[in-house]
């Protein structure tokens, strides 16, 4: 049982920023799904909106458990719970269930469950255990490989499923680790090298292969009297040229057919609003319909019309942006971005490491995920099939935010015992 003092521990300020984003969530699934020639109850589980409904409920029963469980119960087993969700993602390639082309669930009857929204929690709490018990160094390379070793485990394996979308979400992890002290260079890297991957898709290797050169002679002209600064932009410049030249053979060779054409898509070297493209047009024109105030809710021409797929999982911000329109989206981007601040808030505020390192864990997934989605339905991303958390479709994804949340407050709650 929850325990009075623990009740008033409770960070209730976080709590009603998760209610507001269930709620306002389900809504806009009974919307998605509604027909005014039969209308159903909210809670008709015969209906996506009713199932939902249970997810949700069943989201509060595992907070409560989350909530009544020992904090050092996360902390003691977390190697264990690790472990676990590895086992889980194996576990897909001889007993999972196949659907549009990745093995990502396992099937019980009409029932499916996907294991890579729960080894999130498991490699956060992981991360957070080997950081805080062995005091890792991070700007060793020892360290760094094993840290990298827990991370990229479970990414890998769903890569394989192959889930491109939930994989890439692993690089959140890069947000707390910056925080226990990873240098910045590396940060500056990965930055450097993505941004180099699509500048080189959109302008061409010879232009950005002459923009670097160009940058360089300013660059030298500048610091021409540091010692040895000639030789490491010489080295630099040549490094960063050879990547350049390999990434039209990544893209023609390694990428898939339909990852090039959504990249493609976004860059804007090719328009398909009726085949790849679709469902991003269709978004957009949602967006577009919802205008200041929105349509009202039902009452969106491109939802009730069915015109933009999977809108009740991954599109759902676009039944949001015409039916509630830019202020409702704006008091829903505003409550997403509020709970991860005050996660972030409350991570700082920690007594111990490991729950601190965990808290940061959760609020840098939950803002990838929203970041990707939103930028996937408004067009400024490729559509990689990731849920919205909180708002998304779905009892695997809700339950999986729903635990990854609760354990942190829990922490919090707790954090003057530990």
């Amino acid at each position: 049982m929850i325990s009075k003092s623990s009740l008033g521990a409770v960070d209730w300020l976080s709590i009603l920023f998760y209610i507001f984003l269930l709620v306002f969530g389900w809504i806009n699934i009974y919307s998605t799904t509604y027909d005014p020639s039969q209308i159903s109850s909210l809670f008709d589980i015969s209906q996506l909106h009713g199932k939902q409904a249970l997810f949700i409920a069943l989201s509060f029963a595992l907070g409560l458990i989350i909530m009544a469980t020992d904090a050092k119960f996360f902390e003691r087993f977390s190697s264990i719970i690790y472990i676990l969700s590895v086992l889980l993602l194996l576990g897909l390639f001889p007993l999972g269930k196949t659907i549009s082309g990745a093995t990502s669930w396992y099937a019980i009857g009409s029932f499916t469950i996907q294991p890579s929204e729960f080894a999130k929690i498991g490699t956060a709490l992981a991360l957070a255990k080997f950081i805080s018990d062995i005091q890792t160094d991070l700007k060793q390379i020892t360290s760094l490989g094993y840290v990298a070793l827990i991370i990229a485990l479970p990414a890998l394996l769903i890569l394989a499923q192959p889930d491109a979308g939930s994989a890439m979400i692993f690089a959140a992890f890069l947000f707390p680790l910056y925080r226990e002290g990873l240098t910045g260079y590396i940060l500056f890297i990965l930055f450097a090298v993505a941004s180099l991957f699509i500048a080189t898709l959109f302008f061409g290797v010879q232009r950005v292969v002459v923009g670097l050169f160009v940058l360089g002679i300013f660059v030298y002209y500048f610091l021409r009297k540091q010692r040895g600064i000639l030789l490491f932009l010489i080295s630099g410049f040549l490094a960063m040229a050879g990547y350049c030249y390999s990434v039209n053979f990544v893209f023609h060779n390694v990428f898939k057919q339909h990852h090039r054409d959504r990249f493609n898509i976004v860059l804007g070297k090719t328009k398909d609003t009726q085949g790849i493209g679709y469902n991003t047009n269709q978004s957009e024109i949602a967006i577009g319909n919802g205008r200041w105030f929105g349509r009202g809710w039902t009452e969106g021409s491109q939802t009730q019309g069915n015109f933009v797929p999977e809108q009740h999982t991954d599109y759902i911000f676009s039944a949001a942006g015409e039916e509630w329109g830019f202020v409702g989206s704006l008091l829903f981007v505003t409550a997403f971005l509020g709970l991860c601040l005050r996660v972030l808030y409350l991570s700082e505020r920690q007594k111990s490491q490991f729950a601190r390192v965990y808290g940061y864990s959760v609020a840098s997934i939950l803002f990838l995920h929203f970041l990707v989605n939103i930028g996937m339905v408004i067009g400024l991303l490729p559509t990689v099939g990731i849920p919205l958390p909180f708002l998304s479709y779905g009892g695997s994804s809700l339950w999986a935010f729903s635990m990854l949340l609760f354990v942190f407050l829990k922490m919090d709650t707790d954090r003057n015992k530990r």
